[in-house]
């Protein structure tokens, strides 16, 4: 099969400037979704009759117009001559500039119609097979991040285009001051030297440059290198930033981190203290500022604007997920997101378990909204809500619960309300292999969050006797993301911003 890609490869650049007419007689329209690809070029049709015979098989080659139709659809109508009627066509659609492939079949048939309508992206949309997720790794201060953070911002989003007018600026009811208070009270009791490593304007793009791994280099000031009275007053600033909950899981996570060093005493780079956090604007009650936690396995960005909360993009995780010796044995993280996630899938029935499940093996990674990631395009996949029964939409709606509840409980609530508006856009994703009790992951995405709950490859912890273990339940990574440009609180921001200049203009 590689030889029949490189071929056809080859056939695609020969033929790109003299495509081959197909003589007339039984004609196939081939209409194609795009999805989650950026500015495609050159997307053609490469087909032949099966077998393919290495040096005998033609392979014809066709192109799509260069821009979609009204309806975001390319296409192209293939005529094929009446002596392959009952022949078995192979083709593949190509994009030039990325080198992608995607093929599918179907037997040459003159009495019905065998138009294709089809989607290629992540998923193939033809053989339901999907793309492991590569970790993207940007060095701050590159060329690539450059590149990067120029492209406009936009937000995770279905299509490229995100939905207007989903986060207004209005009142929640539920005080920030003394989020403001514990936040000013740590910057009080830094030196000078300390305060300008961890502070930036509240546009600065430094918001962006987090990451999961932990030899990532990282602004800010350090958790370990904190005197006492400093780490207590870090603590309460988180303490009054997240629920009693969320504190919790985030403490955990330190905890599992401390116990990972001992298990790899090689690596100085991890460790519970091995946290950074830097602060975005000045604490106010009524100008936007805010501030970020950043680490291995932990991330929290956390945008205020007067009482307005946005904690997202947050990243949790942890390898492993078990102390098994020391002062935390028998502490586990994700327990609680992995057993209700896995009930909610089990609570569907057979139909609606064959629409959640995207793929059929869980073989790599599948998270898609990590580092690097805030302008993903990820199309709407699995299950919509409103296939759901009553009592299973608030099963679906306490997982979700399970995630926003780690930020404070009065801007839980304004969430969750946000959350079961736009319930019946919400779409339940999974994937997993044959046996029910194997790695699985799941994704709920809506027009105002997406979370994803992922057992992962191992890292640190795996059987070397193993080379290609698979992903492992001892290694977990999740996402809570507010799709459609208001991570970060950007889209906030901007409405900030917009008005703030409309008031110095009158």
């Amino acid at each position: 099969m590689k030889k029949i890609i490189l071929f056809l490869g080859f056939c695609l650049l020969s033929n790109f400037a003299f495509p081959q007419q197909n003589s007339t007689d039984h004609n196939i329209t081939f209409k194609l979704k795009i999805t989650e690809m950026e500015n495609p070029d050159s997307v053609g049709i490469l087909w032949f009759v099966q077998p393919y015979e290495e040096g005998k098989t033609v392979v014809n080659t066709s192109y799509f117009p260069k821009t979609p139709d009204v309806n975001g659809l390319y296409q192209q109508t293939l005529s094929f001559p009446d002596s392959l009627i009952g022949k078995t066509i192979q083709y593949f659609y190509t994009e030039i500039h990325e080198n992608y492939d995607n093929k599918g079949s179907f037997v040459l048939d003159k009495s019905k119609n065998q138009d294709r309508h089809e989607s290629w992206g992540f998923v193939d949309g033809m053989e339901m097979k999907v793309k492991a997720t590569q970790m993207l790794f940007i060095v701050p201060e590159s060329s690539e991040e450059r590149t990067l953070l120029a492209k406009p911002y936009v937000g995770i989003t279905t299509d490229k285009k995100p939905v207007k007018k989903l986060f207004p600026i209005k009142k929640t009811g539920f005080s920030t001051a003394s989020i403001k208070n514990a936040a000013t009270a740590l910057l009080e009791s830094l030196n000078e030297q300390q305060r300008t490593n961890c502070t930036f304007p509240i546009e600065s793009e430094e918001w962006r440059r987090w990451h999961n791994i932990e030899n990532w280099p990282r602004a800010g000031i350090v958790l370990e290198e904190m005197n006492q009275v400093q780490k207590d007053l870090l603590f309460t600033l988180l303490k009054e930033s997240l629920s009693a909950k969320g504190f919790q899981k985030s403490k955990n996570i330190m905890s599992m981190e401390a116990y990972l060093a001992t298990l790899v005493p090689g690596n100085d780079r991890l460790g519970g203290e091995k946290y950074w956090f830097t602060f975005f604007g000045s604490p106010s009650d009524r100008a936007p500022w805010g501030w970020q936690m950043e680490g291995h396995h932990l991330v929290i960005n956390y945008f205020i604007l007067g009482d307005q909360i946005v904690m997202t993009p947050t990243f949790m995780g942890s390898e492993p997920t078990l102390i098994e010796t020391g002062d935390h044995k028998g502490l586990r993280t994700f327990e609680i997101e992995e057993k209700k996630g896995l009930d909610f899938y089990l609570s569907l029935n057979a139909k609606q378990k064959k629409k959640a499940t995207l793929w059929h093996k869980k073989e790599f990674d599948f998270n898609r909204g990590e580092a690097f990631r805030d302008n993903e395009i990820i199309a709407t996949t699995g299950l919509p809500a409103n296939e759901l029964s009553k009592k299973q939409q608030t099963v679906l709606l306490n997982l979700i619960e399970e995630y926003v509840g780690n930020i404070r409980e009065g801007h839980s609530k304004t969430k969750m309300e946000e959350v079961k508006m736009f319930l019946k856009e919400t779409h339940f994703t999974w994937i997993q292999g044959d046996k029910i009790d194997g790695p699985f992951y799941y994704r709920i995405h809506s027009p105002v969050i997406m979370i994803e709950f992922d057992h992962k490859l191992p890292v640190f912890l795996w059987d070397r006797s193993k080379p290609h273990p698979g992903p492992v339940k001892t290694h977990i990574h999740t996402v809570v993301r507010t799709p459609n440009g208001n991570d970060y609180g950007k889209d906030l921001l901007k409405e900030h911003l917009e008005l703030h200049h409309k008031v110095l203009k009158q």
